[in-house]
């Protein structure tokens, strides 16, 4: 994982759940690009075509809400979004994803600083961010030196192989 990460702006507004973000139609689905190619479809239909690998979602307060299901941090890890800034997340979407290797990034009012389409940079470590058409600064709060510890191994089950072997 990189320090920081850079990318598009995709904005989406308070309790966006599971269900928007991975529909539960398509939880038959096992291919990675099978799954990648329905993410956010239920919030926004053109989501797909118009994302690229890196870019960063931007949401209001309670993204994740919803069932526990791992699919929907699942199916944003592999279309490869850069970062989630939202305001708040729900408790068990966060642990999901971070337990993916997703970095999730909580930062209040947000959702109010940002445009669909601003690029945005973000340091992980720090939290600080910038937007880069309106040069303002944001902070996120930083994730914790086990969370990034995680995401660089690319989630809880690869640290663990790495650290413990697989035996």
């Amino acid at each position: 994982m990189k320090e920081t990460v850079k990318g598009r702006a995709f904005v989406f507004g308070h309790n966006l759940d599971t269900d928007q973000i991975y529909p539960g139609r398509y939880l038959e689905l096992t291919d990675a690009e099978d799954v990648g190619q329905h993410v956010m479809e239920s919030a926004d239909p053109e989501f797909v075509q118009k994302f690229k690998a890196g870019d960063i979602i931007v949401a209001g307060r309670n993204f994740g809400c919803g069932s526990s299901r791992e699919q929907a941090p699942y199916a944003l890890k592999v279309k490869q979004v850069g970062a989630i800034l939202a305001e708040s997340f729900a408790r068990i979407f966060y642990r999901n994803a971070i337990n993916l290797g997703l970095p999730v990034l909580i930062c209040p009012d947000i959702s109010q600083q940002v445009t669909g389409g601003d690029v945005l940079t973000v340091d992980f470590a720090s939290g600080q961010g910038v937007n880069a058409r309106t040069g303002r600064m944001f902070q996120t709060e930083p994730l914790s030196e086990y969370a990034i510890k995680i995401i660089e191994s690319g989630g809880i089950a690869p640290l663990i192989k790495k650290e413990y072997g697989s035996g």
